[in-house]
């Protein structure tokens, strides 16, 4: 996927507890994400690359529950968002399945797109943005799991075929608590 720039390998795991989502059908929806031109490839510094076991990778994109997640992530343990821990990109199984409240108008293809871009933005080594105004669409690079502060949701980098980027940094929001409820169903 993409014509020009680096190429960075990838491969998906599901881990084996979750039930009613099948890895292809997972692994499809990365590549999908990864692959569209409004995502990572549009600016032509990134080209990605599906791998298979034993296949050397740059990272690996995790569909996990929300234990496994504290686990993969190492940080505060929140049970709730995902998370990149060095070349682990980690979706948490239970807002894929369940999405956020920030999202319901947008639809949950259009978070989870956010989720695999946001994740893989942090391993391509972008930090966490800010919205840029009431009424925008937010930075891909904004925590929008945990809130949207004005900005509208918005799963890509390149929406209109430009980086869109807001302002570095990030708020103090917190995640509402932990989210176990959840290994997955069919969607």
């Amino acid at each position: 996927m993409g014509q020009a720039g680096r190429l960075m390998r990838y491969r998906v795991a599901v881990e084996k507890d979750i039930k009613g989502l099948p890895a292809p059908v997972f692994a499809q929806a990365v590549a999908t994400t990864l692959g569209d031109p409004r995502g990572w490839t549009a600016g032509g510094r990134w080209r990605f690359l599906r791998v298979g076991p034993g296949q050397h990778a740059d990272f690996t994109v995790y569909l996990a529950t929300p234990g496994t997640r504290d686990r993969l992530c190492d940080d505060n343990g929140d049970g709730y968002t995902s998370c990149r821990n060095g070349a682990s990109v980690v979706l948490n199984v239970a807002r894929w399945v369940k999405g956020v409240p920030f999202f319901a108008s947008a639809g949950l293809a259009t978070y989870r797109a956010y989720m695999v871009n946001h994740e893989v933005g942090h391993r391509l080594g972008n930090g966490h943005q800010l919205c840029p105004g009431n009424g925008k669409p937010a930075p891909v690079m904004e925590q929008q799991t945990l809130g949207l502060h004005g900005c509208r949701p918005n799963p890509w980098p390149y929406p209109d075929g430009r980086l869109y980027a807001g302002r570095s940094g990030q708020y103090g929001d917190h995640a509402p608590g932990r989210d176990y409820g959840i290994l997955a169903t069919p969607t």
